[in-house]
């Protein structure tokens, strides 16, 4: 019988099965779809000469995150790879923010716009640049993060961490407004808050635009060669080698539990799989309480709060296979890993205006991915492996188009979906269209089909307002993996810190596994792991 069985074999789910294995703990993985991976799988099934990721793609805080540094892929076949330049905004009259590595050549990029501003965002910079250790270890540990906030207190002193509190929940146009005379630094930050549900005029936006700027900036959004499911199987590997079991094709169907005690997973096809130790379940919020578990095992109070629980946006996202490199108006995007389409911060306001209004947006904002620019395996020389995906409401009531557009995404309601993202993309490169090869279309059922957690292609396990972060995350309460049963532990992006693919939901859960009284003494390996090694040195695989 294993010592713990995790549901779900997405990053989340892999990070917390290679501590537990790494803590000598006996590990069973089940995961309902064919193949591990999740969110971050790749395939050909847009073209045979193509390689497209099928969801996630860019990894800023796999690269910062100190869960799978420790976890040393390197050594089990990950390798990264990075586009010319970080991200790009072109706007339609040819200026074009660029991102990139470099905080010169960011910032001459910024001064195009404003002379002055290049030296603002070397403010901005220098700031995180100072406070980023702390900040990161604050971010990846579980809440509350005693010790990391005490030292970036300590690094900002009194005044400063009020400035710096201030800063981060700021609305993105209003930092944006504060720190920059021009558009282009606005853009970068405004953006980036858009990867989330933020709209530019939701607190917290600031500080979440300015958080992925500076990854950017700081490590760049690197791709592992040759697709994201490459990132899966270093996992995978490493998992193996410490004698752990990934069961595909294995759907969770219910969690057994026994006098308030999480024992064991019952599968779809009747098999019950003990759990002598633990359960760690990465899964959505809404799966583990409403589907998983009995309503009878759960508090009234979390039932309730349950009907509160907010999803983030829904996605839309196309694939393409391009006979050769994008005609961006704006040359600068071309050598960009990804690319932000929106005509300036009042069109990203206007877009996320309609989809608060529960309208799909009549011109939406695109995040634009060139993966054979990111990585040379991708695609034969001259061509390009590309993708865009945009957010629409989870609740569609209207269109503000005139393709209406209803939500039922029927095979031809996709179809003008992304004519329409298309039609964005040729605004800012002419000629695109006449590229293309070959597309395939992921409509929000789609994504869905392919991980179970995204439901209608929500990507980060609820919204990542203020109101569901932190001790709000997933319902109010103390923002830690553990649950109202013994044994059960919530490992998937709906606990903090959230969505993102770094590894710190499963880390998380893992360490309360860990920590949990158990009937016999800790080994030396397992106090090793709960004391959160800080020197990046993984404990030796259990014999």
């Amino acid at each position: 019988m294993p010592d713990a069985v995790v549901i779900g074999a997405g990053p989340n789910g892999l990070v917390a099965a290679n501590l537990l294995a790494d803590a000598g703990w006996s590990v069973t993985v089940l995961e309902e779809q064919s193949e591990p991976g999740g969110a971050v799988r790749h395939d050909r099934g847009v073209h045979p000469d193509f390689v497209n990721d099928l969801c996630s793609s860019f990894y800023p805080l796999a690269a910062a995150s100190p869960v799978l540094q420790r976890l040393r892929l390197h050594e089990h076949g990950l390798r990264w790879s990075h586009a010319p330049h970080v991200v790009a905004h072109p706007l339609s009259d040819g200026r074009c923010a660029v991102l990139d590595r470099s905080p010169q050549h960011t910032a001459a990029s910024l001064d195009a716009f404003a002379p002055g501003d290049g030296a603002a965002w070397e403010r901005l910079y220098a700031m995180w640049d100072d406070i980023r250790p702390a900040l990161l270890e604050a971010l990846f540990t579980p809440f509350p993060p005693v010790k990391a906030t005490a030292r970036l207190a300590y690094r900002l002193k009194t005044a400063g961490a009020l400035r710096m509190a201030r800063t981060l929940l700021l609305p993105v146009r209003r930092l944006g407004e504060e720190e920059f005379t021009g558009e282009g630094g606005r853009l970068l930050l405004a953006g980036n808050a858009l990867h989330a549900d933020l709209a530019p005029e939701a607190a917290g936006s600031g500080g979440f635009g300015w958080l992925m700027a500076m990854l950017g900036q700081s490590y760049g959004f690197p791709v592992p060669v040759g697709g994201a499911g490459a990132l899966t199987a270093a996992l995978t590997r490493r998992l193996a080698a410490r004698g752990a079991q990934v069961h595909c094709g294995r759907r969770a169907e219910q969690i057994i539990v026994r006098d308030g005690r999480a024992v064991a997973v019952r599968t779809a096809d009747g098999e019950s799989v003990p759990a002598t130790r633990a359960v760690l379940a990465d899964v959505a919020l809404p799966a583990l309480y409403g589907d998983l578990i009995a309503p009878q095992h759960l508090p009234d109070q979390l039932l309730a709060d349950l009907r509160r629980f907010q999803w983030d946006f829904a996605t839309f996202k196309v694939d393409w296979a391009l006979e050769g490199p994008v005609p961006w108006q704006a040359k600068e995007a071309a050598g960009a890993g990804t690319v932000h389409l929106a005509d300036g911060v009042d069109e990203l306001t206007r877009f996320a205006a309609q989809l608060a209004m529960h309208q799909v947006p009549d011109r939406p904002f695109l995040l634009f991915g060139q993966m054979t620019t990111s990585d040379a395996t991708r695609s034969p020389a001259g061509t390009e492996s590309a993708w865009a995906y945009t957010h629409i409401p989870q609740d569609i009531r209207a269109d503000a188009g005139e393709d209406g557009i209803t939500g039922a995404w029927r095979a031809a309601e996709q179809e003008r979906m992304a004519d329409r993202m298309e039609q964005q993309v040729e605004r800012f490169a002419p000629g695109f269209r006449t590229l293309i090869r070959a597309r395939r279309i992921l409509a929000p059922p789609t994504l869905q089909a392919l991980d179970r957690n995204l439901h209608a292609g929500a990507l980060n396990g609820g919204t990542t307002s203020l109101h569901q972060q932190l001790f709000f995350r997933p319902v109010p309460g103390t923002g830690r993996p553990e649950t109202p049963l013994a044994g059960l532990y919530l490992a998937s992006a709906a606990a903090h810190p959230g969505g993102g693919v770094h590894g710190a939901p499963g880390a998380n859960a893992a360490r309360a596994a860990l920590r949990r009284r158990l009937p016999f003494p800790l080994t030396r390996t397992q106090r090793h792991l709960t004391r959160r090694d800080r020197t990046g040195t993984p404990p030796p695989p259990h014999p």
